[in-house]
């Protein structure tokens, strides 16, 4: 039974909802926890080297077609490996030895943001006007609320956190409108599966090139439960619940998962490892949404059923 026919009803994909927010919101906490014991670019492609080869095997089982053909799944592969999964990762992991889980949930909760401003600077059939001026600038003023470099100290470790954080969501973003025009049949877990594999490489180049070492890692109950737990359910589990999701509501409503997962990381951070999240990030949170909120307003509109009375104003 393919995972999307289990989603067949309202009650059914809330669920899915809530709990692959749930699965990527707590991932933050375990990436923070597992810190403690792997350097962070050598955590990140392990993590994904196992995962990717997990997901190529599902693709092979459900769809039979796993191998990219032509340049476009190629150059589709390349593109999501380097941006959605290796740059990505890569900046979030350093950040998070700067910044708690819960914080850099909230930043890279400005992926939406970034990606349709991205979207309508690259893309021929999007455009940007005010309003999407005044989203995205929205959005980045709740990054600076976060940072809030004034009482923060410019060269602050914090400071540099958030910046990482957001240089992550940048390349997230960016991968993400890269791929749309390279979209082809290939079935997109055996994309993901090779961006995975592909992304895991490059972070270990960046390991070896950063001095990272194989026996810096300790292995102990806590370092093996929070690997387990981001490489499995966090990673496999999650981004199987994603790519049914995708296919039953569509990007602009699954973006809405992105502010679920700050809320969860937070208070995963609370109880688990006594990290609390302060004002500024809330404040900065409800700017990324709002944000947001305007960027994809036809989009949400129309899926509520209120797209004719929003383009009448």
């Amino acid at each position: 039974m393919k995972l999307r026919n289990l989603l067949s009803t309202p009650e059914s994909i809330l669920a899915a909802f809530v709990l692959l927010a749930t699965l990527w919101g707590t991932s933050f906490v375990a990436i923070e926890a597992g810190l403690h014991y792997f350097p962070p670019l050598l955590f990140a492609g392990v993590r994904y080297v196992v995962a990717g080869a997990i997901v190529l095997g599902f693709a092979a089982v459900a769809s039979g077609r796993t191998v990219p053909r032509g340049r476009d799944e190629w150059l589709g592969v390349a593109v999501a490996g380097a941006f959605v999964i290796a740059a990505y990762h890569g900046f979030l992991y350093v950040a998070e030895l700067r910044i708690s889980g819960g914080v850099a949930a909230v930043v890279v909760s400005l992926a939406p943001v970034l990606t349709a401003t991205f979207a309508a600077v690259l893309l021929p059939n999007e455009r940007l006007g005010p309003l999407e001026i005044g989203g995205f600038a929205l959005g980045v003023l709740g990054v600076i609320v976060i940072a809030d470099p004034m009482e923060a100290g410019l060269g602050s470790a914090a400071l540099f956190g958030v910046a990482l954080a957001f240089a992550g969501a940048v390349a997230f973003s960016l991968g993400a409108v890269l791929l749309r025009p390279l979209r082809t049949d290939l079935p997109i877990a055996a994309l993901q599966g090779w961006a995975m594999v592909s992304g895991a490489g490059l972070l270990f180049v960046g390991a070896a090139l950063l001095g990272e070492s194989p026996a810096a890692i300790v292995w102990n109950a806590t370092s093996v439960a929070s690997l387990s737990y981001l490489t499995l359910l966090s990673g496999v589990v999650a981004f199987l619940i994603y790519f049914a999701l995708l296919d039953e509501v569509g990007p602009t409503q699954l973006h809405l998962v992105g502010y679920a997962e700050p809320v969860v990381a937070a208070v995963g951070s609370w109880v688990l490892l006594g990290s609390l999240i302060e004002a500024e990030a809330i404040l900065g949170f409800v700017a990324i949404l709002a944000g947001f909120l305007v960027l994809e307003r036809h989009e949400i509109a129309a899926y509520v059923g209120v797209e004719d009375a929003l383009r009448a104003h």
